[in-house]
């Protein structure tokens, strides 16, 4: 009996070695602990084995501060950029676009729409002062007014298009649902895409006809320090075939339309150009200068329309009635017809 007692007790002590040595093995195993040997001189590798997404020759945590410093990794397949698995500047850039962006913008739009109410509240449509004439003068050939309408009309779809984008998850999704929504959005960056194009062609032919009518004079400061003649009845201050308000939109057309056009086509073309960081830096400044040519184009639009009588006849059919070429435009009048016409008074008659 007590020869069984002690045979028990000695097995239970070999199996407890047994279990101690079993769980020491893999914790040795792991630490790559070797005593004696080269294999003492070998790295402690204490995050395990390799995994995919850790780089060779750095432990687990320096690979994940390489990865979200968007570190190049290596990849077999022709895109290369799959090689970045993240992408922190993505962050900032979604703060910026989804916050201040977004915000500013809606302001800026929201004010010029304002503003453009009050001003015809206020001041009324802008009639023609003096007695009209019944004449007419060509103010644009048919080409100048093709040139303007195209660039106009793309104008006006790459800019509902890319308010779509910029605000249409918040304001028109609730109101049209999710389908109505994802085939608008659709087709709108194929239009967006595309009359892109037109635009860029557009803003480089305007360029080309008009530059030399939008050199600044002397003319123009007298017309901004009478504020053109918009906030007072009668007062017409003199000016060539485009008075200073026309030139800051025409270079605000050019310059921006130019931006525009660099800036969108890096998007169109995706690493073609620039790198994702850079395309990035790219979509905010199209956005931003979008806006702010909206907000301009908005204020020419009103002038050209409800605002100001007899204007949009220029771009109608070109011809203007003498009388309201007289008052905005003397100075061009007086180069085209050859007369004489008295500037800044009540109705810009001829001078006797």
């Amino acid at each position: 009996m007590e020869g069984h007692r002690m045979k028990s007790a000695a097995a239970a002590l070999l199996l407890g070695i047994g279990l101690a040595g079993g769980l020491a093995l893999p914790a040795a195993a792991q630490s790559s602990v070797r005593i004696g040997g080269p294999a003492a001189e070998q790295p402690v590798d204490r995050d395990g084995p390799m995994v995919p997404t850790q780089i060779p020759g750095q432990s687990r945590g320096d690979s994940w501060h390489a990865i979200r410093l968007g570190e190049q990794g290596t990849v077999s397949i022709p895109n290369k950029q799959a090689g970045v698995l993240i992408q922190s500047e993505g962050e900032a850039w979604r703060a910026v676009r989804n916050g201040p962006l977004s915000q500013y913008g809606s302001w800026v739009l929201g004010g010029i729409l304002a503003l453009l109410a009050l001003f015809f509240l206020v001041r009324g449509r802008i009639r023609i002062d003096g007695e009209k004439t019944g004449r007419t003068i060509q103010r644009f050939n048919a080409f100048e007014r093709g040139v303007h309408w195209m660039t106009a009309g793309s104008f006006v779809v790459l800019a509902i298009s890319g308010l779509n984008v910029l605000y249409g998850r918040h304001t028109l999704l609730p109101l049209i649902g999710p389908e109505p929504f994802a085939a608008l959005t659709h087709y709108g960056k194929l239009a967006h895409n595309f009359l892109g194009f037109a635009f860029i062609l557009g803003v480089a032919l305007i360029f080309v006809m008009w530059v030399h009518h939008n050199i600044p004079s002397r003319h123009d400061l007298t017309w901004f320090l009478k504020a053109g003649g918009l906030f007072a009845k009668g007062v017409h201050p003199p000016a060539h075939k485009f008075n200073g308000g026309q030139k800051v939109i025409f270079w605000s057309t050019v310059v921006g339309g130019a931006a525009l056009g660099f800036t969108g086509v890096q998007l169109i073309f995706p690493f073609s150009f620039a790198t994702l960081e850079e395309m990035q830096l790219y979509q905010l400044a199209h956005a931003a200068i979008a806006v702010i040519m909206i907000a301009i184009i908005l204020a020419h639009i009103y002038i050209g329309s409800v605002g100001m009588e007899g204007a949009f006849d220029a771009m109608g059919d070109g011809q203007v009635e003498l009388q309201w070429a007289r008052e905005h435009h003397s100075l061009w009048v007086e180069e085209v017809t050859g007369e004489k016409v008295r500037h800044g008074n009540h109705h810009g008659t001829p001078a006797e």
